[in-house]
């Protein structure tokens, strides 16, 4: 797993490959849960991509989580419940912290997330795939998350968005001029 730089002009190519060396061949619908609240800035990140990849490719792409209605604590052990009902596929992202050098970096990697970690929250872990944010460093004061800078939040979930709906769209053989985002 090699840490992508969201300013990197190849991102969403980048995140398109390791998708791609990532998810089994079998796997006909992607369940994409994006997790974070739409209230705090540097938590922010998963309902960003949600709101970009809403109802883009419905046949192969289920979203949950967006701005609008976003998974939080204050409903990821019901949305987990639905998931684990369902037998999906999860993709799960989510915003975290990390050592200095990877600040403003993406993760990807197989395997669950475990959301809240960061604040102390013992909450499900979700995901069969795990893409994660890297907002800031870990070792800094939680009371600063509310301000991270909301423009990284948003460029970040966009290379994130452009990097999911590119596998979509070839993965799935939809068409180049198909668009990539809602």
């Amino acid at each position: 797993m090699r840490p992508i730089p969201y300013s990197d002009p190849l991102a969403p190519l980048l995140i398109r490959n390791e998708l791609f060396s990532l998810l089994p061949a079998h796997i006909g619908h992607l369940t994409v849960v994006c997790i974070g609240s739409n209230r705090i800035n540097g938590d922010s990140l998963g309902p960003f991509v949600g709101t970009l990849l809403e109802n883009v490719y419905p046949d192969h792409l289920t979203v949950i989580g967006t701005l609008q209605a976003p998974v939080d604590a204050t409903n990821l052990r019901f949305v987990h419940e639905r998931l684990n009902e369902r037998g999906s596929y999860v993709l799960a992202i989510d915003s975290i912290v990390g050592p200095w050098p990877f600040v403003h970096t993406i993760a990807i990697r197989p395997g669950a997330l475990a959301p809240g970690t960061a604040l102390g929250h013992s909450l499900p872990s979700i995901g069969d795939l795990s893409i994660m944010g890297v907002m800031m460093e870990d070792t800094a004061d939680m009371s600063v998350l509310p301000y991270t800078n909301l423009h990284i939040v948003y460029q970040m979930a966009k290379v994130i968005a452009v990097g999911l709906s590119l596998t979509v769209r070839q993965r799935y053989g939809y068409e180049t001029s198909a668009p990539l985002l809602a």
